[in-house]
């Protein structure tokens, strides 16, 4: 049951651990080259966030270029990176809401719903990237959009799920920080002969 899995006070550190995923993947997905990459052989086309390369079929050295140099590359990287920044204050703000004794839940909340603006961020990115890059960008062969841009709507999936269990926390205040007394359920002697 999902209650058992997040309110209780052992398990405070799940959501913040799962923003520290959703972190690697964003990492990830800024560094990586293989946001689109060439669906086979042979390899022409290969992107970032950042660039687009291309080669011939019979050239090894890849030609880059900037897709900073383009408004809507610019607006996909900003979208994520500020994102991806408000994902980093959010884990430090859960970090700390999580490690004092008193857990205040308004602020367990309010870091929700700042992970719905960072999810926001990063869905606008991680959708003018491809309609744009398709449009604009001259593609060479086969391609697909691959693992990093992957690992960039990994980070997002997880950030909504998470922005959703800070958000309904509160609801489980009395659990969590252990407030429940525990429920006793026994028999009567009549039906329970062997208790004598």
């Amino acid at each position: 049951m999902v209650v058992c899995s997040l309110a209780c006070w052992r398990c405070r550190w799940l959501l913040p651990l799962l923003l520290g995923l959703a972190i690697i993947m964003g990492i990830i997905a800024l560094a990586g080259r293989g946001w689109l990459e060439s669906e086979s052989e042979p390899y022409v086309q290969q992107a970032s966030l950042w660039e687009s390369c291309t080669r011939g079929e019979e050239d090894l050295n890849w030609s880059c270029e900037s897709l900073m140099d383009y408004g809507w590359g610019r607006a996909a990287a900003a979208t994520y990176l500020v994102g991806f920044v408000i994902l980093v204050i959010c884990f430090a703000l859960a970090v700390i809401a999580f490690s004092i004794e008193i857990l205040r839940f308004n602020f367990v909340r309010g870091i929700g719903g700042l992970l719905f603006v960072v999810a926001a961020f990063q869905i606008i990115g991680l959708v003018i990237y491809p309609v744009k890059f398709a449009e604009e960008i001259p593609l060479t062969g086969d391609n697909m959009f691959s693992w990093a841009y992957g690992f960039g709507w990994a980070s997002t999936v997880v950030v909504i799920g998470c922005a959703f269990f800070f958000c309904c926390l509160p609801n489980w205040e009395d659990e969590v920080l252990g407030n429940i007394k525990p429920t006793y359920y026994y028999s009567s002697p009549e039906r329970a002969p062997y208790l004598n």
